[in-house]
């Protein structure tokens, strides 16, 4: 297959020639030549920016992005970064459920005020310390 230019790679990719010269820059993909003015580059980068992409997703900077290629292009995965990333998201979707979970109990309270509540006021005072919408084990739910 032949190279692509930096505009078929926007193309297909649907990232915009800035995005592309940038991660140039910062190492993640590599140009192979240029025909006239434009860059052009293998074929392969558009798996690449696929594995950036859900690096991206995952919330890896772009450095954290490079560090995990090899000098010849192939990937270099660090697994423990991937398990420590891991864990930042598993803690994430705890905060963002306790989150939900008390806008729901919000949403449903019988209480006359939502200050007469217990559910309500336990949340009050775990967004004190931090922990908004952290349910404690027994409280009742109403």
């Amino acid at each position: 297959m032949k190279d692509l230019d930096i505009n078929e790679v926007a193309r297909r990719t649907g990232l915009p020639a800035s995005a592309l010269r940038h991660y140039e820059e910062k190492g993640l993909i590599v140009s192979v030549g240029r025909r006239g003015l434009r860059r052009l580059f293998d074929p392969s980068v558009i798996q690449r920016l696929a594995l950036v992409a859900m690096g991206r997703a995952a919330g890896f900077s772009l450095e954290e992005m490079a560090r995990m290629f090899a000098a010849d292009g192939k990937p270099r995965i660090d697994k423990k970064l991937l398990a420590a990333k891991a864990e930042e998201i598993d803690v994430t979707i705890r905060h963002l459920t306790r989150m939900r979970d008390g806008l729901r109990h919000a949403a449903i309270c019988r209480a006359p005020s939502h200050m007469e509540c217990p559910t309500f006021q336990r949340i009050l005072r775990a967004a004190t310390k931090g922990k908004v919408g952290a349910r404690t084990r027994n409280a009742p739910r109403r």
